[in-house]
């Protein structure tokens, strides 16, 4: 494993297991903090088309700002792992309820049958990306699929790209490969902070 990819999987166990030792109720209480900072941001207000993601395990609990993105009347989009391509595709979801079903990983994903495809994915203006551990000089670091990184390959015009994260998943630095996008911003529980400046 070369250097950085050995300095990525560190990180990446590291804080994870820091998550994985949050409580319940300082999880609920941080994800609530998180939410309201997020629709705080002038760039969230002024979206009109959000892509977001449903949460799992350990992660920032996306569920109440999923569903606050359908009551501020906006296009919510989420992603489906397409098993044959290995990439993410992304579907107008208009019910929580009903167009979602637990797809990889035991995430909830959108019914393609239910659910409208986006197909013209420069029409995305704010991107919520999970991650497991961020830098605020804006580096990522995923799960290891770049799942992310080739959707966002894929848009000509890349959105405003946004991280939900608790405040224990910075890092002072994380290794960065050719393929690997910057964020723009991470709001946590405790700061909302730009990471282009």
């Amino acid at each position: 494993m070369s250097e950085p990819k050995q300095r990525k999987a560190e990180i990446r166990s590291l804080v994870l297991r820091r998550r994985e030792q949050m409580d319940a109720a300082q999880h609920a209480q941080s994800s609530a903090a998180i939410t309201q900072r997020l629709v705080a941001l002038p760039e969230y207000q002024r979206a009109s088309m959000v892509l977001g993601y449903m949460n799992f395990g350990t992660e920032f609990a996306s569920c109440a700002w999923v569903q606050r993105v359908l009551d501020d009347g906006k296009y919510l989009i989420l992603p489906r792992v397409d098993g044959r391509s290995k990439q993410l595709e992304l579907y107008r979801v208009r019910d929580l309820e009903s167009q979602l079903q637990q797809g990889s990983w035991g995430i909830a994903e959108p019914l393609p049958e239910r659910c409208e495809r986006l197909i013209g994915l420069n029409a995305v203006e704010f991107a919520l990306l999970p991650g497991v551990a961020f830098a605020r000089d804006g580096s990522r670091l995923g799960y290891g699929g770049g799942y992310y990184d080739k959707l966002l390959a894929r848009m000509e015009r890349r959105p405003v790209l946004v991280a939900a994260a608790f405040a224990l998943q910075l890092a002072s630095a994380i290794p960065q490969e050719h393929t690997d996008v910057k964020i723009d911003w991470i709001v946590t529980e405790q700061e909302t902070f730009c990471c282009s400046v």
